[in-house]
């Protein structure tokens, strides 16, 4: 650990935690009270979930992980954001997805097993966008949005704090599960690293250069800047003859992230963030098959692909994230008023395809049965503008001090889908009998589709942070917000910490929280052709408040509500030992879920309806059901000196489980909750992540030597079938599984360092199932920690 290093944690943490707490992860017992003028080269920091305005250190009363990732940065065997985190906190989840469209593209991640988009996503404090894809398909997060984590580069990150708490009292809609707050470098110096990795069967080969520079600004201020180009192969462990590609996305792009602040006199200063990633992003979907299969003619064409094909789903994903921001003193308030713009765009193009009804109606015109085998298939885009002014004062003569926080946030929001080109989705023989319609693998967004809809809201927030004594702090906030296209909601939170002894510290809280229904769901609308009894039928994934969705009498979208609880304790009785341990319930009402099909056969009342609007088949996003959410986080973390060298050990541990305890259909859909809501679906909410989750951590340094070895458990799943247990076909359970990772690091000097190691070394994979069972089709599922085996890196880390 360098000087500097440990003088930042000594000023921020307190003497235990610059010498205990060496581990790349860390929960929080002391926290930094609140942002300190910078120094030239030093790291300002602030600590999620507390908005106090001055600078001494306090015990917090909410359980918070603070996660040093410039390690990872140099030295770490998983490149991108996403996959960091989920091997290092056991309460964060990110699996890749594959065979799953869209999600294949963009990886989801999750805190405590609930959807990505209930958890909150903060840049430097500010709130970052949500990305344009809704999830529909794959193990993991269906029907839900998120944030791409993997469009920040690590080489620009500080340090990420983990507020595993609901919080949208303080900090608005989707904080139900939690809030991660990325803090991003500005340090002075430059570094850089290179990075390579590749599974042990010779695929998925992974080249990361990576740079970042932060200059002087005047005598106290900061410019850094980040440069990454991400080059990650594709990967395949469809077995030898299986046309299937089943594995990792081909990845590639640039990313660019700018980051400072310069001072402006006294306390005041003009901070700001600018990020940017083109990202081209390329996954396989399911094979077709050639001559002597069914698939000829209605979906291949023998004259093209005679042998069978793959189709390829590519995606061109542009991520913009902006921040520019101004603090200063009025009299002994500190006020802060920033602008934060943030914009999601994916659009597809399928490769390697056809429209096999283009080509029947080639082949029946007397030609070859010939299509063309690319189509731009459309896509969609998601923008979100926020304004925040904000206000905080710390009072010293009530009383052991208080600190009052108020402020106000104005939000507008955009979400788009284009159309893709005709061939994308049309059925040119209009028979039924020839070839389906549209692009094999993904057909296109139909004119139908297209959407441009905005919504803004309002919001107004209190939060008082009160030490009663010296041992009892209280924590109090209330906000309201208020959205154009759903109405108003209030919420508010308690949260208190007591020091029982000197060693020891209690801490609980109670909340309530909302999530709005994104923009994404509540206008996402895709259309395609699909054959039923002979006859071309659409098959329409209905958009809330249009034709479809009224005439199946589906209500206004509403959002989300919940209450939280947790209870907790700290306990370090010397500078060597810590141990944090938080139960927690979370009891979430109207969850939004993506229904199941109905159609005439599930329920003929809707489906003789349906089919009067030319639609064979619907679903919906519903406010449908009421879960239970109740688990355990804990974190122990040890350090002692081993021979002549030093050994840090780190435990952390979350247990999690999940249970839909209602049901609750609109009117309309009466008695088909199993519609609604089948037992697949209803796994997929419970258990789409491993209802267990540890990391433990050994890191031993001597002299220029430095080695770690990292154990990752996860626990059990079981999802549902194709076929459904009333078929008799039982659930698919996963077992649980031990991942392995090990890294060894030699310094040359201080400013360089090689670093060689391997991730799940001993090739584990999930438990095999039944491939015609599976969501993705093949017998290894994109569960736990995925199905790529064990693979190798190399990293070169170099300061300048």
């Amino acid at each position: 650990m360098s000087k500097m290093r440990k003088a930042i944690l000594l000023a921020l943490y307190g003497a235990s935690a610059a010498t205990v707490f060496t581990p790349v992860m860390v929960s929080a017992q002391t926290a930094p009270a609140a942002e300190k003028a910078p120094e030239a080269g030093m790291q300002t920091m602030t600590i999620v979930g507390s908005r106090r305005a001055n600078t001494s250190a306090t015990n917090t009363p909410l359980p918070v992980d603070f996660i040093s990732v410039s390690k990872a940065a140099e030295q770490g065997g998983q490149f991108d954001l996403a996959q960091t985190l989920a091997n290092i906190s056991p309460s964060f989840n990110s699996t890749r997805q594959t065979g799953a469209d869209g999600a294949d593209l963009v990886d989801s991640a999750a805190l405590r097993g609930l959807g990505s988009d209930q958890t909150l996503v903060l840049v430097n404090g500010k709130r970052r966008h949500t990305v344009a894809l809704v999830n529909l398909f794959g193990a993991r997060n269906r029907g839900n949005t998120g944030t791409d984590l993997n469009a920040i580069p690590v080489m620009a990150i500080s340090n990420v704090q983990v507020l595993r708490d609901g919080a949208a009292a303080q900090y608005g809609s989707d904080a139900i599960a939690g809030v991660m707050d990325i803090s991003l470098k500005k340090n002075l110096g430059c570094e850089a690293s290179f990075g390579y990795s590749q599974y042990s069967v010779g695929d998925g080969k992974n080249y990361l250069p990576s740079a970042y520079c932060g200059i002087a600004l005047g005598e106290k201020g900061v410019f850094g800047i980040t440069v990454e180009y991400t080059d990650r192969g594709r990967s395949n462990r469809a077995d030898p003859g299986n046309p299937r590609t089943i594995g990792d996305t081909k990845v590639t792009g640039p990313t660019v992230y700018l980051n400072g602040e310069v001072p402006n006199g006294g306390n005041d200063k003009l901070y700001f963030t600018l990020g940017a990633q083109q990202r081209k992003a390329s996954s396989a979907a399911w094979a077709r098959g050639g001559i002597g299969s069914d698939d000829i003619p209605s979906r291949n064409s023998a004259a093209m692909y005679p042998n069978g094909f793959v189709p390829y789903i590519n995606g061109d994903i542009n991520d913009i994230y902006g921040t520019v921001g101004y603090k200063w003193d009025i009299g002994e308030w500190r006020a802060d008023l920033s602008q934060t713009y943030g914009f999601n765009e994916l659009k597809y193009n399928v490769s390697n395809t056809i429209n096999a009804s283009i080509a029947n109606k080639d082949l029946l015109a007397g030609g070859k049965g010939i299509s063309p085998s690319s189509f731009d298939a459309g896509g969609f885009s998601f923008s979100q503008a926020t304004t925040n002014l904000d206000f905080s004062r710390f009072f010293d003569g009530f009383m052991n001090g208080v600190n009052v926080a108020f402020g106000a946030e104005y939000r507008r929001e955009n979400y788009k889908i284009t159309a893709g080109e005709a061939g994308s989705y049309n059925d040119v023989d209009g028979l039924g009998f020839g070839g389906n319609a549209g692009s094999q693998g993904f057909p296109g967004f139909q004119p139908g589709d297209r959407t441009d809809k905005n919504r803004n809201s309002i919001a107004a927030y209190v939060d008082v942070e009160t030490d009663i004594t010296t041992r009892f702090k209280l924590q109090t906030a209330i906000r309201g917000e208020r959205y154009s296209d759903f109405g108003s909601t209030l919420t508010g939170k308690l949260a208190g910490s007591y020091k029982v002894a000197d060693e020891v510290l209690l801490r609980g809280s109670v909340s309530t929280g909302f999530r709005a229904p994104s923009l994404q769901q509540v206008h996402f609308s895709s259309t395609f052709t699909d054959f039923i009894s002979g006859v071309p039928m659409d098959v329409v994934l209905a958009p809330n408040g249009g034709a479809v969705a009224n005439a199946a009498g589906i209500p206004k979208l509403k959002d989300e509500t919940s209450k939280n609880y947790t209870l907790g304790l700290t306990f370090k009785p010397n500078n060597a030992f810590a141990l944090t341990a938080d139960l927690y319930r979370i009891d979430i009402a109207d969850r939004i879920v993506l229904s199941g099909r109905f159609d005439a056969d599930n329920y003929p009342a809707l489906g003789t309806t349906l089919q009067a609007l030319g639609v064979g088949q619907a679903q919906f996003f519903v406010n449908s059901i009421n879960t239970k959410t109740q688990g355990l986080d804990l974190t122990a973390s040890h350090k002692t000196n081993l021979g002549a060298g030093k050994l840090a050990t780190y435990l952390g541990l979350n247990y999690s489980t999940t249970e839909v305890t209602k049901v609750q259909a609109p009117p309309s859909l009466k008695g088909y909750e199993d519609v609604l809501l089948s037992e697949r679906e209803r796994l997929f909410i419970e258990q789409g992540g491993p209802r267990m989750k540890a990391t433990l951590a050994f890191n031993y340094e001597q002299g220029p030597w430095a080695s770690e070895f990292k154990v990752i458990h996860y626990g059990s799943q079981t999802l549902g079938t194709f076929s459904g247990t009333a078929s008799g076909v039982p659930n698919a359970r996963y077992e649980p599984k031990t991942s392995a990772d090990v890294a060894l690091t030699y310094a040359f000097n201080d400013t360089t360092k090689l670093t060689v190691g391997g991730n799940n070394i001993f090739n584990v994979k999930p438990t095999r199932q039944d491939p015609n069972e599976t969501d993705n089709g093949f017998y290894y599922d994109s569960v736990q920690f995925g199905l790529g085996g064990a693979s190798y890196f190399l990293k070169l880390w170099k300061k300048f």
